[in-house]
């Protein structure tokens, strides 16, 4: 099971993140969101000896120049969550970055549209909450491609990341519920290591 964990902070979690074997740390660019990242924060990011670890940027709709000002040469995926078409997905993947696209899933149809992004190197397939962490529909999880390119998104935790395990998901991707209650935006270090602790119980 692969994990990725988003919203981080550049100083506070990260070395946590890396030290646990977490695949893919995720950092936000969307200024409506709590755990968007303070520009001035980047360069912090050059650091850390990323072992096995990558760096993903998190955007909406990004443009070329911020893309190239403030992506590259920081980060090894950027993910998407706008509107990008699979030429926009090409476009952006020529710039030197992997790609994570999502697909926001609310019934059976939406799942296949993943289809319409071969340029993506990765699929995920979340829910329309934008970070309201909506449950992803149980009945639609088998449902979902089978494989590494395909991760999942929508209020994934401790306690039901077994049975998702058993529908097939080898991919998930996590925000909030790896968050305290009271601190919105914060990362609870403890829960990140009882999650860590359970995908390794589950790959053993």
């Amino acid at each position: 099971m692969r994990v990725k964990v988003c919203g981080l902070h550049p100083i506070r979690d990260v070395q946590l993140c890396i030290d646990l074997g977490v695949n893919f740390l995720g950092f936000v660019f969307y200024k409506n969101s709590p755990r968007n990242l303070n520009l001035e924060d980047i360069h912090k990011l050059k650091e850390y000896d990323k072992k096995n670890s990558f760096f993903t940027a998190v955007t909406v709709d990004p443009t070329n120049e911020f893309i190239k000002k403030t992506i590259l040469g920081n980060f090894d995926y950027i993910q998407l969550h706008g509107s990008e078409t699979n030429d926009r997905v090409g476009e952006i993947k020529s710039m030197g970055l992997k790609i994570i696209k999502t697909v926001k899933v609310k019934n059976d149809s939406d799942i296949k549209n993943y289809k319409q992004y071969e340029n993506a190197d990765i699929i995920l397939f979340d829910t329309p909450g934008m970070e309201k962490s909506i449950e992803f529909p149980k009945n639609l999880i088998s449902r979902i491609p089978k494989g590494e390119k395909y991760a999942l998104a929508g209020s994934i935790s401790q306690n039901n990341i077994e049975n998702i395990a058993k529908l097939g998901v080898t991919f998930c991707d996590l925000s909030s519920s790896l968050e305290s209650g009271t601190q919105l935006g914060y990362k609870d270090h403890h829960k990140i290591k009882s999650f860590i602790k359970k995908i390794n119980e589950i790959k053993n």
